[in-house]
């Protein structure tokens, strides 16, 4: 190799097969079932006619071979009866055949043949059934550019007679017979052919107005069902494509409802929003006209409340949104340690509010975010029903979260609309708030596997109950033998040689004061 020539680039060697399937699917579904039953009823033609062939032709060579070889035995058995030793006698039918050829070889190589033919071809074979050696030959020769098949049988002692017979006419019936074959193939394959494009025509003709239909709804937008006919496998796949349908009308209409509900909703803090601020910004540019510092305060007060209204109602907005099922990579969660967490920021936003709080260990699998947003918003509801001074009860046994307010209650007939978006009662439109967090309470519950009704409490207010699975251990813990029985109170752990019933903190209490359960275990003695 000489110095200094930069190496030949090597072209990449193409993945096997990859070129021919993408070329396979580039085809469409009818050209190839009609191209397949093409290839499977040609194959099959052209296998059946090969085999037609080569049987038939071993048919005719070995029924050929069988009556020559008879022929030269009789032949030579006549001959040696008829004539005496030295003198070779033939049957005149031998003679007038054309395609017959005659000769007696003796053991020494000599040839006697008939008058007017030339002497047929020998080896070592026929020298040996001339010389007793075998008791006969069969074999294919040419002569004078003809092939023949040539039998070869002991003749009289030191001689062996030599039968052949031309093989044109044979050969010439297993050319037309494979041309026969040859045309019935192609045949064949032309019909398989046509039969394979009207099949495929016929059989894919629902499937091409499946096709039809589902392009036109996407060009229309029309989320009319399709027609369904039998109950084959393509009418399984349009009721799939139904069902499908069905599920997307249902979100399009959720998604234009909570569009039209939060434009309705979001005008009102909108209007008095910009309200608020027109009226600061004639008064700021009129020089003669001051608000009296008090006044002023009230609308900026005034315009912060709908500010903190308005991000509530969008962030509102933007849980209800959130269409997606509950992940499957979640974490262990623990219910009290949430409901901890949700009682902490409401007492904060509540304070005049009494909330307690009982709660036993409960586990589930979900997303703490959610879930502490929904226990909030319960909260929230019975803290804002809640006269001043009132008590909120958050009981938490078996994976029951129920809240229990104060308030007026909600009316027998308005209970299964609390949960609903943007619903407000009568006597809740004078109140803030936009009327999604019952709302966020049930989505929450049921992507976590539960559910969340509405009732009446022991002291007439509503009662909120949410219910979601789980366990009271760890998900990952070891179960106990022998499980405690759930309590009926939240308490401190308590400490060694403790006998005495702990007391529950409730957030939002005055200092020095602690409540028990009612009608828990542990209430102190009355009196």
């Amino acid at each position: 190799m000489s110095a200094g020539l930069p190496p030949v680039p090597t072209r990449p060697r193409p993945t096997r097969g990859y070129g021919s399937a993408r070329w396979h699917y580039r085809r469409s579904l009818a050209s190839r079932v009609t191209l397949l039953t093409t290839i499977a009823v040609g194959a099959t033609v052209a296998l059946l006619s090969l085999s037609v062939y080569l049987v038939v032709r071993v048919q005719m060579q070995q029924t050929m071979d069988e009556q020559l070889v008879e022929r030269a035995r009789t032949t030579a058995q006549a001959a040696d009866e008829q004539a005496p030793s030295g003198v070779f006698v033939v049957q005149g039918n031998l003679l007038a055949s054309s395609d017959i050829r005659l000769a007696v070889l003796g053991a020494d190589g000599s040839m006697q043949t008939i008058e007017g033919q030339s002497g047929l071809p020998y080896g070592d074979d026929e020298l040996q059934v001339a010389r007793g050696l075998s008791q006969g030959v069969l074999r294919t020769v040419t002569i004078d550019g003809d092939t023949y098949r040539m039998a070869t049988v002991p003749y009289r002692s030191g001689s062996a007679f030599l039968l052949a017979q031309e093989t044109a006419s044979q050969q010439s019936f297993l050319g037309k017979l494979g041309l026969v074959m040859l045309l019935f193939g192609g045949t064949g394959v032309a019909l398989a052919g046509v039969a394979g494009t009207v099949v495929a025509r016929n059989g894919l003709r629902p499937v091409r107005r499946l096709t039809d239909a589902v392009e036109e709804i996407a060009r229309t937008e029309d989320l009319t069902p399709l027609r369904i006919e039998g109950d084959d496998e393509i009418a399984r796949l349009a009721s799939a494509f139904n069902q499908m349908l069905t599920a997307i009308g249902a979100s399009r209409d959720r998604q234009r409802q909570l569009v039209a509900d939060a434009s309705h909703e979001l005008k009102t803090p909108l209007t008095s929003l910009r309200t608020n601020l027109d009226l600061l910004a004639q008064v700021e540019d009129a020089d003669d006209e001051r608000l009296p510092p008090q006044m002023r305060r009230e609308l900026i007060d005034d315009v912060r409340a709908q500010i903190v209204e308005l991000s509530t109602l969008v962030g509102d907005l933007v849980e209800l949104a959130r269409d997606e099922p509950l992940r499957r990579v979640v974490e262990p969660v623990s219910l009290v340690e949430v409901l901890d967490r949700s009682v902490a920021r409401v007492r904060l936003r509540a304070p005049s509010v009494r909330f307690e709080v009982r709660a036993a260990p409960w586990w589930l699998t979900g997303e703490a975010h959610s879930l502490e947003r929904a226990i909030t918003n319960l909260l929230d509801n019975a803290a804002k029903w809640s006269p001043p001074e009132g008590r909120v009860v958050a009981t938490l046994a078996n994976g029951i979260l129920t809240v229990d307010d104060e308030g007026p209650g909600i009316a027998e007939a308005d209970r299964p609309l609390v949960f609903d978006r943007f619903f407000r009662s009568t006597e809740s439109r004078a109140m803030a708030g936009s009327g999604l967090g019952l709302s966020i309470v049930r989505q929450v519950a049921e992507r976590h596997a539960g559910e969340v009704r509405a009732g009446s409490s022991p002291s007439g207010g509503a009662r909120i109950t949410m219910m979601l699975p789980g366990s009271p251990v760890h998900p990952d813990a070891v179960p106990a033998p022998e499980p405690e029985p759930a309590p009926t109170g939240r308490t401190r752990r308590q400490r060694s040689g403790d006998t005495g019933p702990q007391p529950v903190s409730v957030p939002g209490e005055k200092a020095g004061e602690k409540s028990w359960p009612e009608g828990g275990a542990g209430s102190p003695p009355a009196g």
